[in-house]
């Protein structure tokens, strides 16, 4: 198997402690075509996003995600100049934790947690990336919606759970990239961006799709239009709370 154990790019504005976890856990056995490194990785990423999230949301709404960030936007939960800001925020971050994991792995390793498709084409790549991606941005948006009321457990949890999903589902095929940012670290140090389109497509376009569903078939908003385009413009009057709120204001993942 390619190197294909890699994980979830989940950056914040300060992002880089989290990819460090990430790709240290992709990278620290020689053993990676194993069922159970795949395990591995796939805890290790459902807990350090579970993790950050439950510590950090109030601060920045740890969005972690180039693809959740869009998601957001697409709902119209953030504005356009902040979801702009979030992304750079989240790249660099990826790769600043890929660099110092490169200065830091054993010299016995090459490895750097880069995604890469196995046994699959780049066409069933972006539709495993899609799918795996949708699964999650859904959770966020639904878990953190404070138009509901039945939400009594760790909204955070049930993120983290949702990544580890993704990654036991999806990692065997295309190291489970589902996080643009996390994936553009390791190539950016390494300089190979083979097939590097498919961890951006995929999951920019599952996030886009789980947003639209859900503001518009599962659990439609009847905000007019004009409210929706000042949001996109100057952001929402409320503030994002990861776990849930009392009141009917608009989630928004951002800082406060």
């Amino acid at each position: 198997m390619k190197n294909v154990l890699n994980a979830d790019p989940n950056v914040w504005n300060v992002p880089n402690q989290k990819s460090v976890i990430h790709i240290s856990a992709a990278i620290g056995n020689k053993n990676n075509s194993s069922p159970d490194q795949e395990v591995k990785v796939s805890l290790t990423f459902g807990l350090a996003i579970a993790t950050l999230a439950q510590s950090l949301g109030h601060i920045s709404g740890a969005h972690l995600n180039p693809a959740v960030t869009f998601g957001m936007l697409a709902s119209c939960q953030i504005s356009l100049f902040k979801a702009v800001m979030y992304v750079v925020a989240q790249m660099l971050g990826s790769a600043l934790a890929s660099g110092i994991v490169y200065g830091a792995r054993p010299s016995t390793t090459d490895a750097l947690g880069l995604n890469a498709l196995n046994g699959v084409t780049p066409s069933q790549g972006v539709g495993i990336e899609l799918l795996a991606t949708f699964q999650l941005v859904l959770c966020v948006i639904a878990v953190t919606d404070k138009r509901r009321r039945d939400v009594t457990g760790s909204a955070p949890l049930a993120i983290g759970l949702s990544v580890c999903l993704g990654h036991l589902a999806a990692i065997s095929y295309t190291g489970c990239g589902i996080n643009p940012a996390r994936s553009f670290g390791p190539a950016l140090i390494l300089s190979d961006f083979t097939n590097h389109w498919v961890y951006w497509v995929g999951p920019m376009c599952g996030g886009l799709a789980a947003a639209l569903i859900y503001d518009f078939l599962l659990f439609p908003k009847y905000d007019d239009f004009p409210e929706r385009m000042k949001v996109l413009v100057s952001g929402p009057a409320g503030n994002y709370d990861v776990n849930g709120g009392t009141d009917n204001a608009t989630v928004e993942m951002t800082s406060k």
